[in-house]
């Protein structure tokens, strides 16, 4: 089952970097740029998935302590539903504040 590591810390580096990139300058993936209204939470959950799918690869392949089971499950499982929460309210249009 080495394989499924690797894939998650691939899958968590290539995140990482789409995430950072959305950060730092505001770019983002070509199929994704309608649809994204403010690139820098896109960026930010991008991160945070990224990190979540790369420590979780890394634990399963043994480069990290090992720690134990339901620290590390809620650990990633906050870190990825905050990454995806963040996803989907960066792609929600601003609602006009009242006045008054």
């Amino acid at each position: 089952m080495h394989w499924l590591g690797v894939l998650a810390t691939a899958v968590g580096a290539a995140a990482l970097v789409l995430g950072a990139a959305a950060l730092r300058s505001g770019w983002t993936l070509p199929w994704t740029r309608g649809k994204v209204l403010r690139p820098q939470l896109y960026g930010l959950g991008g991160v945070l998935f990224g990190v979540a799918c790369l420590g979780q690869g890394l634990f399963s392949l043994g480069v990290l302590p090992a720690v134990s089971r339901d620290v590390r499950f809620y650990a990633v499982f906050a870190l990825l539903l905050c990454g995806l929460l963040l996803i989907g309210v960066s792609q929600m249009p601003r609602t006009a504040r009242r006045r008054g």
